[in-house]
């Protein structure tokens, strides 16, 4: 997509130019393996069509922010190609001449240290702090510092324009949550103002009572305060530039992850404020909440849609045809473009982009991921005649509580249900992987004609 100017009305007219916005790729994404076993957390696909570094990529170009830093490390070669030939800014003209999205990789340095990998999210924006004080930023005041997995649409210079009005060296994009999912998360405590004066990671009992606070301060009215007297940090922030560098290169210079040890240090010396956001965000950091995620997509209403008019996800335009529905069951599903599925029933599941789904198959409560290419008729004939299994998922297959990576293979008669009820397994050498009683068919996996899982 390139981009010639914001699709939507700002929320404000703070000066786009003087932002700058770091997204964190993450560290191995372990907790979302098998899926991060070829590509880097941000780059896992989610929706049909889309990957989870598409949502702040969208959320920055809505805002108007158009200076991108994306700092990678982990298995970035399909994200750099995504995000090559999905954000173009042109030659740089069509955004005043100073826009740019970089995909900065860690890397090593004659610098003290520079022989190490990122050891954390606040050493990899160290690691590359001297580019924020080059000429190509000096304009930029305050950085936005964004994550790769999260699930959300958000204003992010309404986010500046309130850090910018009460003053704040860092602001705390903060969650409203109730007693239930409170103890999962970081808490803050704030006080009349909305200072940030406490933080919590994951406090239980007595200690999770003590992080309860007043949220009609952020904006909340008195019903929904009442429901939500906590507030979890989202682990997103804005910084005034000069702050983040002396925190980084002096203050903290040996400290590793913001959310530990950065922010709670700032509590304490600077006015750290909360920022409330009072809408659908999910962290997909696990192969459960990741998988639970996607399938609410299908849900209707969803809780959360990639078409919005004034605020659209964008992702790799791919020109595809649309998809193929012969002779089919579909209920509560979405069908992404370039699939052709017949005579089969597909109900409360994703069917990603090139999916192939054989007659008499079931495909229930189940992501399909779906390929990266096409094989022609003559290709799945000629794999089938040599005994093979072609591309997508074979005839007569029941596929349920399962992700389908991209590529695979499976034959026809398979049941994959994970009919014992296994919650943790890794049959990796099988093609397969079970966490969280979820099974994942592997990338470019092969599963035989009849196999049971």
């Amino acid at each position: 997509a390139v981009i010639d100017k914001p699709t939507v009305q700002r929320s404000v007219k703070a000066e786009t130019s003087s932002v700058c916005a770091i997204i964190l790729g993450g560290g191995a994404g372990t907790r979302l393996y098998p899926l991060t076993k070829q590509r880097a957390k941000p780059a896992v696909p989610i929706g049909g069509a889309y990957r989870l570094i598409d949502v702040p990529m969208s959320n920055c170009i809505n805002s108007g922010l158009n200076k991108i830093y994306i700092l990678t490390q982990f298995n970035s070669t399909s994200l750099n190609r995504h995000l090559s030939r999905t954000y173009n800014f042109g030659n740089g003209v069509a955004t005043g001449g100073e826009g740019f999205v970089e995909v900065l990789a860690a890397t090593q340095t004659p610098a003290p240290g520079g022989k190490d990998w990122f050891q954390g999210t606040a050493d990899a924006v160290r690691q590359y702090s001297w580019l924020l004080e080059s000429v190509k930023n000096r304009p930029v005041e305050d950085i936005v510092i964004l994550s790769g997995d999260h699930l959300y649409r958000m204003d992010y210079m309404a986010f500046v324009a309130k850090h910018r009005e009460l003053g704040a060296d860092v602001t705390v994009g903060a969650l409203p949550c109730d007693r239930e999912r409170a103890s999962a998360f970081g808490l803050m405590k704030i006080d009349g103002s909305g200072k940030v004066v406490d933080f919590a990671e994951k406090p239980q009992g007595e200690a999770l009572e003590a992080m309860a606070v007043d949220t009609q301060v952020l904006g909340l009215g008195p019903a929904e305060a009442a429901r939500s007297p906590f507030i979890a940090s989202m682990g997103i922030y804005v910084f005034k530039k000069d702050v983040l560098l002396r925190l980084l290169n002096e203050e903290l210079a040996q400290a590793n992850d913001f959310g530990s040890e950065i922010i709670p240090f700032a509590a304490d010396k600077y006015k750290v404020q909360a920022y409330l956001f009072n809408d659908y965000w999910e962290d997909i950091g696990t192969i459960k909440s990741f998988f639970d995620a996607n399938l609410a997509l299908a849900h209707q209403p969803p809780p959360f849609e990639f078409y919005d008019p004034s605020a659209p996800i964008y992702t790799s335009p791919r020109n595809l045809p649309p998809a193929q529905v012969v002779d089919c069951k579909v209920a509560d599903a979405l069908v992404s473009h370039g699939c052709y599925i017949e005579d089969c029933v597909v109900e409360n599941a994703i069917i990603g982009l090139r999916s192939r789904v054989g007659k008499g198959c079931t495909i229930k409560d189940a992501m399909i991921m779906g390929a990266d290419y096409y094989e022609t008729d003559a290709d799945r004939e000629a794999l089938l005649a040599a005994g093979k299994i072609p591309l997508g998922i074979g005839e007569g297959s029941v596929i349920q509580n399962t992700i389908c990576d991209k590529n695979a293979r499976i034959g026809k008669g398979c049941v994959i249900v994970n009919k014992g009820g296994i919650e943790e397994a890794n049959r990796e050498e099988e093609g397969i992987y079970i966490r969280s009683g979820i099974v994942t068919v592997l990338a470019n996996a092969t599963i035989p004609d009849g196999t049971t899982i």
